[in-house]
């Protein structure tokens, strides 16, 4: 769908280093010494959090990452680097600072639920010196990357002369560099090319209370303007993202069951950094970053998403929330994402009017879908039927036949075609099984020379859309 899954674009992150710590445990009983929950500690797990999830989640997308930023002289220091460094991320721009912890943000989890965090951190500047060191590596890197990605969660090294000197090596340089902002003076981000606020966030920063698509679009036109951006959009939570340009663009994610936002954002920016440095343009890459992002929040802690998953998740969705009914170019996309995933995924397809649903072609589609892993049917068109059956036919019209097929579980997706055969649509689609009734046999199957083999089902003894009109008809006699 989005053709990224060989992409592997160098992309700089500069931001702040921390570690996710999360403690996972059971609460069965109050403490007798206060009212709280005790609880027995099952496993223990680091993770990468602040903009180390960023790079977590490019490395999981296949990007070459280069990360800059301050840790401090501690184990938990260590454990960072030498995870990043096994992962092949480039660590030579990693500083330590001892006089400061390595941030650590440690989760209690009872039963998949947040419970308590406790915070290990400075949020005081990075020492001059060491910045200045960091400046010096910053001015020949940059050269070599596709991308820069700031990550800011205001720890004390994006200050605003450090995030301006970063922005403008970037730009002289016409790499692409996008910032997550923090606080509510976006000054030192200015001449970036975008931000990733959320509502609340860009409100707070234009002072522009962000209630409607109205105050949404003067919100964004009001960030471009005052941060010099070359484009402006607003992540919108459950309602996606909002990119604003003369007018408001709304790219729409899909409803799924949300068990943690953790890292979301992360999600959100490293997705847009990758797909706008392997060449989409910012409204196909906020698609790509809603459906990473929706992966991602369907899981518990700090997560990145894999191109399979996305792939997954978006097919997913095709097949549950929008009725499943493509035009044959749409399916063919789908088809083609679908193999360079798994090239043994097995297409089937079928054919018919479905005039009037009935039990013989709900087993017959099941029977169908068997046979494979994805079920294509193929729907005649109200042109198509009428010229194979007669005038007065179909008595249900192609919206309405289209409709039932879709909401059929065992249904993948429904093309509508006008050719009295379907010939043409299978040649275009290819599939690897081509499915026909019983009553084909010893026949000549229209279509069986594109594909790879030709399955022929039974019907369900006396089940036929005619019959069934046949027998309101008698009854209205």
């Amino acid at each position: 769908m989005f053709d990224l899954e060989n992409k592997s674009p160098r992309i700089l992150v500069v931001g702040d280093l921390m570690i996710d710590h999360y403690i996972w445990g059971d609460c069965n009983r109050i403490s007798p010494e206060a009212p709280v929950q005790v609880v027995n500690v099952r496993s223990e797990s680091n993770r990468f959090g602040g903009s180390c999830n960023v790079v977590n989640n490019l490395i999981a997308l296949g990007a070459k990452v280069s990360v800059c930023g301050v840790v401090g002289e501690d184990s938990d220091g260590r454990w960072l680097v030498e995870t990043l460094e096994s992962l092949g991320v480039g660590i030579e721009h990693i500083f330590i600072d001892p006089s400061r912890p390595t941030t650590k943000k440690s989760r209690v989890v009872i039963s998949n639920q947040q419970v308590l965090r406790v915070d290990r951190e400075s949020s005081a500047p990075v020492d001059s010196a060491l910045l200045k060191k960091v400046r010096e590596d910053l001015d020949f890197l940059l050269s070599g990357v596709d991308c820069v990605i700031i990550s800011d969660y205001d720890k004390g090294l994006l200050h605003y002369d450090f995030t301006q000197h970063i922005i403008s090596l970037a730009r002289s340089e016409n790499k692409p560099v996008l910032c997550d902002p923090k606080g509510v003076n976006y000054a030192k981000y200015r001449g970036a090319t975008l931000l990733t606020p959320n509502k609340k966030e860009a409100s707070l920063a234009t002072n522009i209370p962000i209630v409607d698509d109205e105050s949404l679009l003067q919100a964004g036109n009001a960030l471009k303007k005052m941060c010099e951006l070359s484009i402006s959009l607003i992540t919108l939570s459950e309602d996606g993202i909002g990119i604003i340009d003369k007018s408001l663009t709304k790219i729409p994610t899909y409803v799924q069951e949300v068990y943690d936002v953790t890292g979301a954002g992360d999600t959100v920016i490293a997705a847009l950094g990758f797909a706008l440095s392997s060449g989409l343009d910012i409204y196909k890459a906020s698609e790509f970053a809603n459906a990473a992002a929706a992966v991602v929040v369907g899981k518990v802690g700090s997560a990145s998403a894999t191109h399979i998953e996305i792939e997954r998740y978006l097919h997913s969705h095709q097949s549950k929330e929008s009725n499943k009914v493509f035009n044959k170019e749409q399916v063919k996309c789908a088809l083609d994402s679908l193999k360079s995933i798994n090239k043994e995924s097995k297409i089937v397809f079928t054919n018919g009017c479905f005039d009037i649903l009935h039990r013989g072609h709900i087993q017959y589609l099941r029977q169908a879908r068997a046979l494979g892993d994805v079920l294509i049917v193929g729907l005649n068109s109200d042109t198509s039927v009428s010229a194979l059956k007669g005038a007065n036919r179909p008595i249900n019209p192609q919206d309405d036949r289209a409709f039932l097929l879709a909401n059929l579980e065992c249904v993948d997706f429904v093309v509508i075609f006008d050719e009295e055969t379907p010939k043409e649509l299978i040649r275009f689609l290819a599939p690897d099984v081509l499915v026909k009734g019983a009553d084909y046999e010893g026949k000549e199957v229209v279509g069986s020379e594109y594909v790879k083999e030709v399955k022929l089902l039974p019907f369900v003894e006396g089940k036929s859309s005619t019959k069934i009109i046949e027998k309101i008809k008698g009854a209205n006699k």
